[in-house]
């Protein structure tokens, strides 16, 4: 079975949105391996639509050095949205016509490297309670955002995790990821 996987840049007080305004100065070089390491692994994304929108726009003219664009601009991308239609215009990339929760659980059966969910917290938010994400890597910066959207809200369901792993970086970050909790 394939593992979904998704990874947040996330500050003190839980901000995720918009992390270039407020991650610029804490990024080092082991958030970069980590991305590094994703990148070997990871071979197939799934996207919300807003996600999706903001970067078929930016990434396929993006310049050709840069690592991120060499890995996104060919992987199969499956988009989720109630309101895209037809043929999606970002190489490789399709919408998913069927409940995503049934989509993604006959993805995770499929042949393949790990599924990763990228630029959606929406997304992330669903396939975590759905019991469908396998791991949530935060990359906690010593930061607070002050203002954006939060991962978790008032009202979410009570949901234990597990800590899978955790790393300290020499800016001061922490890299923290959970699984949700057996049992």
């Amino acid at each position: 079975m394939r593992r979904l996987m998704a990874g947040l840049f996330y500050s003190v007080d839980g901000v995720v949105e918009s992390p270039n305004l407020w991650q610029f100065d804490s990024f080092d070089d082991e958030l970069g391996a980590g991305m590094g390491q994703m990148m070997e692994r990871v071979d197939t994304a799934l996207m919300g639509r807003v996600g999706y929108e903001q970067w078929a726009d930016y990434w396929p003219n993006a310049a050709g050095e840069d690592p991120f664009g060499a890995f996104i601009n060919p992987l199969p991308k499956y988009v989720a949205s109630r309101t895209l239609s037809g043929e999606l215009a970002w190489q490789n990339s399709h919408l998913i016509k069927e409940p995503l929760e049934d989509f993604v659980a006959g993805l995770k059966r499929s042949d393949g490297g790990e599924i990763g969910v990228f630029a959606s917290i929406s997304l992330v938010r669903q396939l975590l309670f759905a019991g469908l994400l396998d791991s949530l890597m935060l990359m906690v910066h010593p930061v607070i955002a002050g203002t954006g959207r939060r991962l978790f809200v008032d009202g979410d369901p009570l949901t234990r995790l597990e800590l899978q792993e955790s790393q300290q970086t020499s800016k001061g970050n922490m890299v923290l990821t959970y699984g949700l909790r057996a049992g």
